[in-house]
């Protein structure tokens, strides 16, 4: 028996095929080989169109059956992750009415913002936890001013999982988890937000009805069936949001447990077991893939823009020509905890939520010809990032989550021995890598929704550990030192 599961990116669309006894991957491939397109008709736009999510999942689907051989009979769920908040409006008949607005389109911030203060913030934050910011009811608000006859003619919005969903099984719903990371749920009253709708002047209709994240949402069509070469009747029996997807990927579940990648931006995701926000909503909190009415699970997102990005930008310019990532961090592995007084201010992607939405740019502080080389730079490069985390993580402390242990991907930022080893050291925890990825997180959570699996710990189970680092309490006063020096120029 296997698994299927699909990852639709704002860059590609993954597929990954798991066979249900070992757990293992079996096959898995992404497409395009380059970048998707987005549209972005004006600055701070971007669209993408959710054909074009299903044309490259289609490609992928059909390389993960001609590489695994698994006749498609074999193939008992399947599961959806996404790029979250995005929007997907369609007609009567289905059909897609504009291309989506994705997750990093920001017109409609200025929407978001006036709900914000007008319905007043603390109000907001208790019941919503978060502001409506840029998320997905905002996007709808800004298409109901400013494109209101194409507005008139919808007949379900839906986040970019379900349309795909939608594609399989003909079937229009959504999820508690994808209503919250739309900013349409109220966790006070454990309901669709009615003074959200009644503000912006959506009707209750406009909302598909929803489903579980786990259980089966729907069964592939005959059509889509021919399409892809499934078996008709196969079970869509999970979908989440890519954060909240990456995190049961890891088998983050329960409360205290933190999941964590570092990409062109960094996340720290964490779970807690209370209604609670930041006064400041400096934190993004959702619904987790595991929250129900009588049970309180929230995921807990900080999201840090300045990460990879800015490892990627000093490889472009500031490295000699050819050397790699792996050449780059044996460099900064050169100079001392601490950089020899260097501090990298790294925010350099935009404003930041955990700062407040205060952009303060990128800045190397404490340079002295005299004694600090490059080596010495790229350490703090690597020292700030990690720092941008601990300052996160600390307000997530706040809230009352206690970080211990954070599982995270061995990919990107992670597989710098320097940046792991810093983040175990000034947070205190010890950092677990594993070999997964979301498409196949996905495919496992699908075998918990068919009933297959009947727990997360049968599911993930078989999740590879590829690498434990412990904090070394000898290095601690160093990085507190340095720590503390970078949090005096923020």
């Amino acid at each position: 028996m296997y698994l299927l599961g699909y990852d639709i990116g704002s860059s590609s669309v993954k597929a990954a095929l798991v066979e249900v006894e070992t757990g293992k991957t079996t096959a898995s491939d992404y497409f395009p080989k380059v970048e998707m397109s987005m549209h972005a008709a004006q600055p701070g736009w971007a669209e993408q169109d959710p054909e074009m999510w299903w044309s490259n999942l289609k490609l992928a689907h059909a390389s993960v059956l001609e590489k695994s051989k698994v006749d498609p009979q074999d193939i008992k769920a399947i599961g959806i992750s996404w790029q979250m908040h995005g929007l997907v409006m369609v007609d009567k008949e289905k059909k897609v009415l504009r291309p989506s607005i994705i997750w990093c389109d920001s017109r409609a911030v200025p929407y978001g913002e006036k709900a914000f203060h007008t319905l007043g913030e603390e109000r907001v934050l208790k019941h919503l936890l978060n502001s409506p910011g840029n998320f997905t009811a905002a996007k709808l608000a800004w298409v109901k001013e400013n494109e209101p006859e194409l507005y008139e003619r919808i007949y379900r919005i839906m986040l970019p999982g379900d349309y795909i969903a939608m594609r399989l099984t003909d079937e229009i719903s959504v999820t508690v988890e994808g209503l919250s990371e739309g900013i349409f749920w109220d966790f006070k009253e454990n309901r669709i937000s009615q003074e959200v709708l009644d503000y912006f002047g959506f009707d209750r209709e406009i909302l598909p009805e929803t489903t579980a994240v786990f259980g089966i949402q729907g069964r592939v069509t005959a059509a889509a069936a021919r399409e892809l070469g499934l078996k008709p009747g196969t079970p869509v029996s999970y979908r989440a949001g890519d954060q909240p997807n990456n995190a049961a990927s890891l088998n983050v579940f329960n409360p205290g447990e933190i999941a964590s990648t570092a990409g062109t931006s960094g996340v720290v995701y964490g779970v807690l077991d209370e209604v609670k926000h930041d006064p400041l909503s400096r934190v993004n909190i959702f619904a987790h893939v595991n929250h129900k009415p009588d049970q309180t699970r929230l995921g807990v997102l900080l999201c840090i823009n300045g990460t990879g990005i800015l490892n990627s930008w000093m490889k472009k310019n500031m490295v000699p020509s050819g050397m790699t990532y792996d050449e780059m961090n044996a460099l900064a592995a050169q100079s001392p905890a601490g950089a020899k007084g260097i501090s990298v201010i790294p925010f350099g992607n935009g404003a930041e939520r955990v700062l407040e939405n205060r952009n303060v740019d990128c800045s190397f502080r404490g340079i002295n010809f005299n004694i600090h080389n490059l080596s010495d730079m790229l350490r703090a490069a690597q020292e700030g990032i990690v720092f941008s985390f601990q300052y996160g993580m600390e307000i997530m402390q706040g809230m009352g989550m206690d970080i211990h242990v954070i599982r995270a991907g061995n990919a990107n930022m992670f597989l710098s021995p320097l940046f792991r080893e810093t983040l175990a050291n000034i947070s205190g925890a010890v950092i677990e890598l594993f070999d997964t990825d979301g498409a196949a997180g996905a495919a496992k959570a699908a075998g918990m929704g068919a009933g297959i699996y009947a727990s997360n710990m049968e599911a993930f189970s078989s999740l590879k550990k590829i690498m434990t680092v412990e904090p070394d309490p000898a290095q601690s006063a160093q990085y507190q030192d340095a720590y503390q020096r970078w949090k005096s120029f923020i």
